[in-house]
């Protein structure tokens, strides 16, 4: 029983973030899509092949793989039909260290995630959070800015070798 609720609150532990900052966004009159990076795979790039991708680029560029959470599965084994959505969670920990070090309320978006997903329309998709935003809105010091940049630069080249399928 323990395990079973542990597992049920797992999924919902990885969209905290991104409910706190649903709630700040509609106060500044965005909408949620405006705070995510979204790309579609390439036509001849199945799911598997852009998680493949993805983790072979990461590890090229020294980015960890923290977790992966397949939340389909996940809704599967409970009984809810579902399409594919899986979490990757990806961490540089030095990077991580100093940002957290400034500033604790960065540890809200620890570690950085890209979500493998299939729309309704059985579309697949790679969607995280748009880095550039949260750089806007922190008051950076010009070497955790430039860290800062580095990490949204390499998430978007993980995404994009994943939406490419780039070996």
């Amino acid at each position: 029983m323990r395990s079973i609720r542990k597992t049920m609150w797992l999924p919902m532990l990885a969209l905290l973030p991104m409910l706190f900052l649903t709630s700040l966004v509609r106060a500044e009159g965005m909408s949620i899509a405006d705070t995510v990076v979204k790309m579609t795979l390439a036509e001849d790039v199945s799911m598997d092949d852009a998680v493949d991708s993805m983790l072979l680029r990461a590890n090229a560029l020294n980015f960890k793989m923290v977790s992966r959470l397949p939340l389909s599965k996940e809704l599967e084994a409970m009984g809810v039909e579902t399409k594919r959505i899986e979490i990757f969670q990806f961490c540089d920990a030095r990077i991580a260290a100093q940002m957290v070090a400034e500033n604790i309320d960065f540890s809200a978006y620890l570690p950085c995630r890209i979500t493998l997903i299939e729309d309704q329309d059985g579309k697949p998709w790679l969607i995280t959070l748009d880095l550039d935003k949260v750089i806007q809105m922190a008051d950076l010091a010009p070497d955790l800015k430039a860290l800062a940049i580095k990490v949204r630069d390499t998430m978007m080249e993980i995404m994009t070798a994943g939406a490419n399928g780039e070996l």
